[in-house]
């Protein structure tokens, strides 16, 4: 994983990865991503330009599962753009499970006619373009989308982010009052984007949905950023 906070010479940081890419992809969606480039990992999070990004998928694990729909809200530290939100129903290439159906309430008959992701894949890029994706769990956006992208073009697709369910840990897990609760024989705190919504007082949303999870994850950034850090935070402490 590339970190600006732990770059060293056979790491690089991010900016330095979107320059070799830009040298590297043969696609032009994904060359214009890259030539974009990103903020400096010094610019103060409140000038930073996010998209709160979410992901269903049919299964957890990347190498059996696709991706069945995508949520992409734009964002700044004090406004979320949910009119200029972005939503998109996919077609798999693997089929969906019954499991699956239960959770995202997506269902064979409304993938039949959805675009392959390769179809829509400008849409997604031009959203994400420019922008740090604020996710929950990492590993589902940026596994997924990189390993859809690497099956359909045979390009490498990895991007910095910023994770809620990490920061959340930080807090959560680390804290005087969680090592107490550890010590007590307590069971740690859930970091599950809905019960950590709720120790900041959020309202509750039905998860499982791509674009209604990428607003719950926009808010639940912007409640911790008020709680636990400054707008000048350099997004370089941040995304991972």
């Amino acid at each position: 994983m590339l970190s600006h906070r732990h770059a060293n010479l056979a790491t690089p940081t991010w900016p330095e990865y979107y320059d070799s890419r830009v040298k590297q992809v043969h696609d032009p969606r994904l060359r214009r991503f890259y030539e974009a480039g990103l903020p400096d990992p010094k610019t103060p999070i409140h000038e930073v330009p996010f998209v709160a990004l979410d992901l269903e998928t049919t299964g957890m694990n990347v190498d059996r599962s696709g991706i069945v729909s995508i949520g992409i809200v734009p964002m700044r530290l004090e406004r979320i753009r949910a009119s200029k939100s972005s939503y998109w129903v996919l077609r798999p290439r693997r089929l969906l499970s019954e499991e699956s159906v239960v959770i995202h309430h997506i269902t064979h008959s409304e993938i039949a006619n959805a675009p392959d992701l390769n179809d829509v894949l400008g849409d997604v890029l031009e959203a994400m373009t420019g922008a740090i994706p604020i996710v929950h769990y990492y590993r589902i956006e940026r596994n997924f989308l990189h390993e859809a992208l690497k099956i359909r073009l045979g390009e490498a697709f990895m991007f910095p982010l910023v994770d809620t369910m990490v920061l959340e840990a930080r807090w959560a897990r680390h804290s005087f009052r969680a090592r107490l609760r550890h010590w007590l024989g307590g069971a740690p705190q859930s970091l599950r984007l809905h019960e950590t919504r709720r120790r900041y007082n959020l309202p509750f949303y039905r998860g499982h949905h791509a674009l209604t999870d990428a607003l719950a994850t926009a808010e639940l950034f912007q409640a911790q950023a008020a709680a636990r850090f400054s707008p000048e935070t350099p997004i370089g402490e941040l995304w991972i």
